[in-house]
């Protein structure tokens, strides 16, 4: 290695010296947290080694938590690239204004997710914009968060429109890299437009899609923000996330090891889902 190279190490110490202290030592913190009896303030801890992470397979609460994890990380990453396509596809036409489409599109992705949370609350709310439209046609209207399984899907959808726009971004740039003589030849040998969709477009947006479903499940998989502001986990704990019960758990119920525990099982639910998603576009990438 020569002096030169070695200097250039040198700059990802900084970097290095970030994750380490922001990623690695609280990660390590937490499992050791984990295995104790603490309220997260109190300096006497108490050892009780795996009670916290059996005490998760008799939590009801803690499984509803789960379960609701799996939609939003599932549904909205779905939704998300679905939607992110077909704007994709749609805004890489050369129109008037789409330019300003695409600002419009990815705006929500620039506000807070609590604060869009807020937002989406007064459209939801008993007084709120869905019951007012619903009134004009002398409908009746409802407390919508009031049901677990209506506020699940309102969380899901809220969260997958406001990030659908990053999937957006990331075709764009996969579309945009997909050499117009593919196109070309396929019409030469009279393709349909779904046939070059099937076969060159979808193959071909393989690399981007891999990060698209990576960076959005994960996103959805540690969904909290939403969640706070929407619906405050209620009605009871039926739509609460892991994130948002981690958070019930350490600071409401002051459970710091038990919460802990939830925080490593939900760290290594999403590192498992992402090696899984991973290995699975890059067999498709090989293949084709």
């Amino acid at each position: 290695m020569t002096k030169r190279n070695r200097r250039m190490n040198l700059l990802y110490l900084p970097a290095l010296g970030l994750v380490l202290l922001f990623v690695l030592l609280p990660l390590v913190t937490s499992v050791k947290t984990s295995f104790y009896n603490w309220n997260g303030y109190s300096p006497v801890k108490k050892f009780v080694g795996m009670k916290n992470y059996l005490d998760l397979f008799k939590d009801e609460n803690f499984k509803m938590a789960f379960l609701n994890t799996i939609l939003y990380g599932f549904g909205s990453t779905i939704l998300q690239n679905v939607l992110g396509l077909a704007l994709a596809l749609f805004l890489n036409t050369k129109f008037a204004g789409h330019k300003v489409v695409r600002t419009i599109v990815y705006l929500p992705v620039m506000i807070s997710g609590l604060i869009m949370g807020y937002i989406m609350y007064f459209v939801v709310q008993n007084t709120g914009a869905i019951n007012e439209i619903l009134g004009w046609f002398g409908l009746q209207g409802r407390d919508w968060m009031a049901s677990g399984a209506v506020g699940r899907v309102f969380i899901t959808l809220i969260n997958s429109w406001q990030y659908c726009g990053i999937c957006m971004v990331i075709y764009m740039a996969g579309l945009q890299n997909i050499s117009r003589m593919y196109y070309e030849a396929a019409a030469i040998d009279g393709a349909g437009t779904f046939q070059i969709f099937r076969s060159i477009t979808l193959p071909l947006l393989i690399p981007a899609m891999s990060s698209a479903f990576v960076i959005n499940l994960i996103g959805g998989l540690k969904l909290y923000d939403v969640v706070v502001s929407l619906s405050g986990g209620g009605p009871g704990f039926e739509t609460s996330s892991l994130s948002w019960y981690i958070d019930n758990r350490y600071f409401k119920a002051e459970q710091a090891g038990y919460a802990s525990a939830v925080g490593v099982v939900m760290f290594l639910f999403i590192l498992l889902c992402s090696l899984i998603l991973n290995g699975y576009f890059r067999k498709k990438e090989v293949e084709m």
